[in-house]
């Protein structure tokens, strides 16, 4: 072998390792990520709209949430079963992100191409969207779930044994125009986050068939609207008065 095949070798090792994990295997593990994080988005809108039935039949189901499946079960052991899946599945898709993102700019190196179409711009935005969508998991959590001030209205009640106080907190929440319009525009950014990921997701999975592939586009346009009306409407029907 010569010094410059060895060379070469040497350079393609090199190159494997700092691929490790490949790009593909992380592709991958985002879009069965993405997809977890859909259908939990999806289940939570369901619940959501509950609110809509009136405070006692939301704060039953929140009530249910935390004791589902008793005596089987522990208490909250279904609760925090999604919390860690989904904790677990966002870990990774940041993660992933963030190293493709990293290697794309590497690889695009000063001189990039200038894209253009709806795609073009949606998949331009997909990193400031899933930023933005991450920072607002952590506000969701600090209003909604810990009731930690300044974030949580003054009026949170901790959930007890007997009472979930949900729909009270969810009112006293988005009473407050300035956390009802940062909702809404949170959830038009997570459709465009969904549509657009559809539309990756299908490759990623390898679907090669027109067909199917329009499909999944079809079909992440229908959920990302569907979250988009679903949750949006709830601040908006508080701020109304409809909810309250």
């Amino acid at each position: 072998m010569t010094t410059s095949q060895s060379r070469i070798n040497a350079q393609q090792v090199s190159g494997a390792k700092r691929r490790f994990p490949s790009s593909w295997s992380l592709k991958v593990w985002m879009a069965i990520s993405g997809s977890l994080g859909v259908i939990f988005v999806a289940i939570h809108l369901f619940g959501n709209l509950k609110v809509y039935s009136g405070a006692e039949h939301f704060n039953a189901y929140a009530h249910w949430l935390r004791h589902a499946f008793e005596p089987f079960l522990p208490a909250g052991f279904v609760l925090w079963a999604m919390r860690m899946i989904m904790a677990l599945a966002l870990t990774i898709h940041v993660v992933s992100a963030g190293i493709l993102w990293a290697r794309g700019r590497r690889a695009r190196g000063p001189r990039r191409a200038k894209l253009h179409g709806w795609r073009a711009f949606s998949a331009s935005l997909m990193p400031l969207t899933g930023v933005l969508l991450l920072l607002f998991v952590v506000i969701h959590i600090l209003d909604l779930t810990t009731g930690t001030k300044p974030v949580a209205s003054s009026t949170f009640q901790a959930p007890t044994g007997a009472d979930a106080f949900a729909y009270q907190n969810l009112v006293a929440s988005f009473e407050r125009p300035w956390m009802a319009a940062f909702y809404v525009i949170i959830m038009v950014l997570l459709a465009l986050h969904i549509s657009h990921g559809a539309v990756t997701m299908s490759t990623d999975f390898g679907i090669m068939g027109h067909r199917l592939r329009q499909t999944f586009v079809v079909l992440g346009a229908v959920i990302a609207v569907a979250i988009l009306l679903g949750n949006a409407s709830i601040p908006l029907a508080v701020q109304l008065g409809v909810i309250g």
